[in-house]
């Protein structure tokens, strides 16, 4: 577990096995530059802060950039940039070395829609695959030459269609780490832009 300081807040993530699985095994070289879309409360940038210093982070629930925000300054961390927005819309043309994302993977049914902006964190439409094609469809044009993308997400959404369409998008990919819990496992996916 991390020796952060990290706050916590009712309408933002609260970082769980997920979140380790991607902070625990990124891949950043010094120097490059990282996009994390959904930072949520910040966890994830904060371990790729030890890697190197060219940070942006999205989110669409703006207490959740707050949340960050404040979660950085806890740690005296000065060099993350926090943009409010959907997915890459706030970096529309920009290019990063690493993209990162903690997908909102849970299949929804429509009366398990939470009306609050948390629901962004878990909800992915009928199949658990709604941000997650929308994120796949738009991540090369975002990605340098040589770049790669780690992405979380459930088995329960459809592991081996990530790694199908990111493979048809040029991309190799590998499913790098899996956790079981209860019901589902969480897998943690590694793309390399060819």
């Amino acid at each position: 577990m991390p020796d952060f300081t990290i706050n916590i807040d009712d309408n933002v993530y609260i970082p769980a096995e997920d979140s380790y699985l991607l902070a625990e095994n990124l891949q950043i070289k010094k120097g490059q530059s990282v996009l994390e879309i959904g930072t949520g409360s910040g966890i994830v940038a904060m371990y790729a802060s030890r890697l190197t210093d060219n940070i942006t982070v999205t989110d669409i629930n703006f207490d959740a950039c707050e949340l960050a925000r404040k979660n950085f300054e806890a740690n005296s961390i000065k060099t993350i940039e926090i943009l409010f927005g959907n997915l890459f819309e706030p970096v529309k043309n920009r290019k990063f070395d690493v993209i990162l994302f903690n997908t909102p993977y849970l299949p929804t049914e429509e009366g398990e829609v939470l009306d609050d902006t948390i629901n962004y964190a878990f909800d992915g439409g009928l199949d658990g695959r709604k941000v997650i094609d929308m994120f796949l469809n738009e991540v090369k044009n975002h990605l340098n030459d040589g770049g790669m993308v780690q992405m979380i997400q459930s088995s329960l959404s459809g592991n081996e269609e990530t790694v199908e369409k990111l493979d048809k998008l040029g991309f190799i990919s590998e499913i790098a780490k899996k956790e079981h819990f209860f019901f589902e496992d969480i897998t943690l996916i590694n793309a390399y832009k060819i």
